[in-house]
C-alpha cells in the first residue's frame, strides 16, 4: 500500500468521513483510486474494511497528515498553519496572544520562529520586497485613467468648464492643486544629518510618516473620482437628470456616501429606490387578487345552491372598493343558526354564515383538545385572510367559547 504524509490546504474544511459521517481528526485516510471526489475515511472505519458503492477494502490508500516538519524540526506543519492564523488574529508582535491561541508554543517560541522563517528568511524577504517594488513602481509611474469618464473635455486654462473640473488636465492625468496641496511644505527643510540626536532623528522620521498617509489620503480620493466618473461634471450631471425629481434629491443626500461603496453599488442602492414605487403599484395588484382568490374559495362553498349563491355575488359585487358595505345575509344558508353577536360579525368581516360555523367548530374541537388556542393555531386551522381569523378568534374569545393557551 502506498502510505503518503500530505495535508489539505485548510483542514477544518474536510467532507466527514464516509463510513460514520463523523468529523476527520489526523490521521484519517484517503482512498487512492475513488475519485474525482475525495473518498475518506476514519481510522476505525478503515481498519473494519468499510465498503460502499465502487469503493474496495483492497484498493490503494493514503495516509492523510500534517503531524511532520516543514521548516525546521520541532515545527509540524499543523503549527506553522496555527501560527500564521494566530499572527493573522492576534496581529503582529502580540506573541502573548499568539502563543495563547497556539497553546502548544510559548511566547517566545512563537516569536523566534516567526521572525527566522518569514520575516528574515532571505527566500521571503527577497519575495516581499520585489513584490514591493513592482507595486511602488506602477503606482509612481502609471497615471491614474479615469476611465468612467471616456474622453474627458480639454479646457483652456481658468476657464468655467476648468473650474468645474477642479482643474483636472486630461494629458497628465493629474489635477493643478492637488488635495491638501501644501502636504510638501513641511517636508522642505528637513535635513537628515549624521550629528542628529536620536529624538531628532526620530521626529524627521515621524514627518516623513505623516506625509506618507496624507499622500495616501491624496490618492484614496483620486481613485474615488475616478472609479466614479466626476471628472466629466457635466456629463455626470446629465446622467442624473435621467431619474425623477425625488431621485435626484436622493442622490444629492447620498453622493457623500459614495466613497464608501463602489460605483455599481451605489447606482444599484438609488436605482432601487426609484424602483419603490412600481413595488407599491405591483404590491397593491397581488393582494387585489388575493382578496379575489379569497372570494372564490368563498363562493365555491355554496356552489351548489343557486340561489344563494347568486344573492352572495350580488351583495358582493362591489368588493373591490377599499370600504366594502356589510355582508348582507338574507337568504344565505346557517344564518338561523347564529345569534344576532355572530350575525354582526359575519356582516363585518363579510364571512358567510356556513363558512363561520364551520372554522368555529374546528377552532371549538382544537381548543378542547389542546386545552386552550392560541391565534397562530388558529391561523394555521383556518386558511383564510389573517385579519379575518385574528377577528374571529378575539370574538369567540370575547365570547367565552374558547380560551387562550
Amino acid at each position: 500500500m502506498d502510505r503518503l504524509a500530505s495535508f489539505a490546504n485548510d483542514p477544518f474544511e474536510k467532507p466527514p468521513c464516509r463510513g460514520c459521517s463523523s468529523y476527520l481528526t489526523e490521521p484519517y485516510i484517503k482512498c487512492a483510486e475513488c475519485g474525482p471526489s475525495p473518498f475518506l475515511l476514519c481510522l476505525q472505519c478503515f481498519t473494519r474494511g468499510f465498503e460502499y458503492k465502487k469503493h474496495q477494502s483492497d484498493h490503494k490508500y493514503e495516509i492523510m497528515t500534517s503531524d511532520f516538519p516543514v521548516l525546521e524540526p520541532g515545527w509540524t506543519a499543523q503549527e506553522e498553519m496555527a501560527l500564521l492564523e494566530a499572527v493573522m488574529d492576534c496581529g503582529f508582535g502580540n506573541w502573548q496572544d499568539v502563543a495563547y491561541q497556539m497553546r502548544t508554543k510559548t511566547k517566545e517560541e512563537c516569536e523566534s520562529h516567526y521572525m527566522k522563517n518569514f520575516i528574515n528568511n532571505p527566500l521571503f524577504s527577497s519575495t516581499l520586497l520585489s513584490l514591493r517594488k513592482t507595486k511602488d513602481s506602477r503606482i509612481a509611474e502609471g497615471a491614474i485613467p479615469f476611465k468612467p469618464s471616456d474622453d474627458p473635455p480639454r479646457p483652456t486654462f481658468d476657464s468655467v468648464l476648468s473650474r468645474d473640473m477642479a482643474g483636472y488636465m486630461p494629458a497628465r492625468a493629474d489635477f493643478m492643486e492637488e488635495f491638501d496641496n501644501y502636504a510638501e511644505w513641511d517636508l522642505k527643510d528637513i535635513d537628515f544629518v549624521d550629528d542628529d540626536s536620536e529624538i531628532l532623528h526620530a521626529l524627521k522620521l515621524a514627518v516623513v510618516d505623516i506625509y506618507h498617509s496624507r499622500l495616501k489620503e491624496r490618492q484614496r480620493r483620486k481613485k474615488i473620482i475616478r472609479d466614479h466618473g466626476l471628472i466629466n461634471l457635466r456629463k455626470f450631471q446629465m446622467l442624473e437628470r435621467c431619474y425623477p425629481k425625488e431621485v435626484q434629491e436622493l442622490y444629492d443626500v447620498m453622493r457623500r456616501f459614495a466613497r464608501v461603496v463602489g460605483p455599481i453599488e451605489h447606482d444599484k442602492f438609488i436605482e432601487s429606490h426609484a424602483r419603490a414605487k412600481v413595488y407599491e403599484r405591483v404590491k397593491r395588484m397581488r393582494e387585489d387578487e388575493r382578496r379575489k382568490r379569497t372570494m372564490l374559495c368563498d363562493v365555491l362553498q355554496y356552489i351548489q345552491d343557486g340561489r344563494a349563491c347568486q344573492q352572495w355575488l350580488t351583495c358582493n359585487r362591489r368588493a373591490g372598493r377599499r370600504s366594502a358595505p356589510p355582508l348582507n345575509l338574507t337568504g344565505l344558508p346557517g344564518t338561523e343558526k347564529l345569534n344576532e353577536r355572530e350575525k354582526e360579525l359575519c356582516q363585518v368581516v363579510r364571512l358567510v354564515p356556513g363558512a363561520y360555523l364551520e372554522y368555529k367548530q374546528a377552532l371549538l374541537n382544537e381548543c378542547r383538545r389542546q386545552g386552550g388556542l392560541r391565534l397562530a393555531q388558529a391561523r394555521a386551522l383556518i386558511k383564510i385572510d389573517v385579519n379575518k381569523t385574528r377577528k374571529i378568534y378575539d370574538f369567540l374569545i370575547k365570547e367565552g367559547y374558547i380560551t387562550k393557551a
